[in-house]
């Protein structure tokens, strides 16, 4: 039987998900981020099945500070916005699953509003003005996230080296996670990677031993009657 344990970068899934799935409330993202991290388990090696030792989730508290919003021309108390109460009701229903384990990093003081790329190409076009510019369309809340990549990569070689898994599911799309890859395929650990359909560095496909996204096949079995 092969062991498998399902890392999850929180940040990039959810931004996935929203994108992919739609917008959902804290409570239907939270269970179908474990339906998701559950179709790993259908795949199968020479008819070997899986069983999930657990899903780990790596994420920061919500932005809880006050911020300058340069478009208002004032300052923002983010732990009074919608976005926090989501996400604090998205973790509570994490934590309510069954095998999931949530660990948090911690936000960095370097928090503020930047203007969004394309906005700024549309600036320099001259076919968007100053004037026009709002929230919602054009700033994106940019916050740096401490101790999540540490996490993540303890985690890593706690699994490794106690043998407790065979397998690791990574859902990312980051390279920075290539050091704690590079290290559990040196433990004899099959290392799998689901960036959820966006291309990855070659860096990155260098070292693992498999790549397989599943939000077609989560996207398929929601679009299914139910019997």
């Amino acid at each position: 039987m092969t062991i498998t344990a399902v890392l999850v970068d929180g940040g990039f899934y959810r931004k996935r998900a929203r994108f992919l799935f739609g917008k959902v409330g804290p409570e239907e993202r939270a269970k179908e981020l474990v339906k998701y991290c559950s179709l790993h388990l259908r795949d199968t090696d020479n008819d070997v099945p899986r069983h999930l030792y657990r899903i780990f989730y790596y994420d920061c508290p919500p932005v809880n500070r006050n911020v300058y919003n340069p478009l208002l021309k004032r300052t923002i108390n983010l732990g009074m916005s919608a976005t926090y109460d989501w996400t604090l009701r998205f973790y509570k229903a994490l934590t309510a699953q069954r095998k999931v384990a949530i660990r948090m990093g911690r936000i960095s003081n370097e928090t503020g509003y930047r203007l969004k790329a394309e906005s700024f190409k549309k600036l320099c076009a001259g076919t968007l003005d100053i004037s026009q510019l709002t929230t919602e369309n054009d700033l994106a809340l940019e916050f740096g996230q401490k101790g999540v990549d540490m996490r993540l990569g303890l985690d890593i070689a706690h699994l490794a080296y106690k043998r407790l898994v065979n397998q690791v599911v990574l859902i990312s799309g980051d390279s920075d996670f290539v050091p704690a890859a590079k290290m559990a395929r040196r433990e004899g650990i099959d290392f799998i990677l689901d960036p959820m359909g966006i291309p990855i560095a070659d860096d990155l496909s260098e070292h693992i031993d498999g790549l397989r996204s599943h939000y077609r096949d989560y996207l398929n079995a929601k679009a299914e009657p139910q019997s």
